[in-house]
């Protein structure tokens, strides 16, 4: 029973936090507007721990790789305090494994989310102050598909198209790569 009060802790603090901080590397690798509810909520909760690695990290080519590591340490701790608490050992290199397609995971869950909520918010509210930043994280990955998928009469069918690829990439290569990592 007290191990699952510490992974529902784990589950409710350290995974949102390691996405948050993950989703704060996409705003700022895609330029998305930070003066907005969102962008000020992410640099609030990412803003302490951030500034003080970005001292030891430096950005690297414009990617704020302080964020992204940060994401990468949180979720290998998450990790790690996961298989401590259910006793199941694994080694170094497939722990590093499985945190970057955990990273990989979560950023697919990211982009859907994100699509949702932009659709969402396009059909209900479409001035909201959400609207920039989330067209700045939708839009790199819808605009290839608007190419090739064309609009019936009003309706964009280009999201609906990208919930079915982010779909299969989590069923098909995720869920493989998974398997293997996971392999005693």
């Amino acid at each position: 029973m007290l191990i699952e009060a510490i992974q529902f802790l784990m589950d409710t603090l350290l995974q949102p936090f390691a996405a948050i901080l993950l989703f704060r590397f996409y705003l700022q690798w895609l330029r998305a507007p930070m003066r907005n509810p969102l962008g000020e909520f992410v640099m609030l909760i990412t803003n302490p721990l951030v500034l003080r690695v970005r001292r030891f990290i430096p950005a690297l080519r414009g990617l704020d790789t302080a964020s992204f590591l940060l994401a990468g340490l949180v979720e290998a701790g998450y990790l790690y305090a996961t298989l401590v608490l259910h006793d199941y050992p694994m080694g170094v290199l497939p722990l590093i494994a499985w945190t970057a397609l955990k990273l990989f995971k979560l950023s697919v869950y990211l982009l859907m989310g994100t699509l949702f909520a932009s659709a969402l918010l396009s059909w209900t509210n479409p001035h909201t102050p959400f609207g920039p930043v989330l067209h700045s994280v939708t839009e790199p990955f819808l605009r290839p598909l608007r190419r090739l998928v064309p609009t019936a009469g009003s309706f964009d069918f280009s999201v609906l198209v990208m919930f079915i690829i982010l779909q299969l990439i989590l069923k098909l290569p995720v869920a493989w790569l998974e398997g293997r990592v996971l392999l005693p």
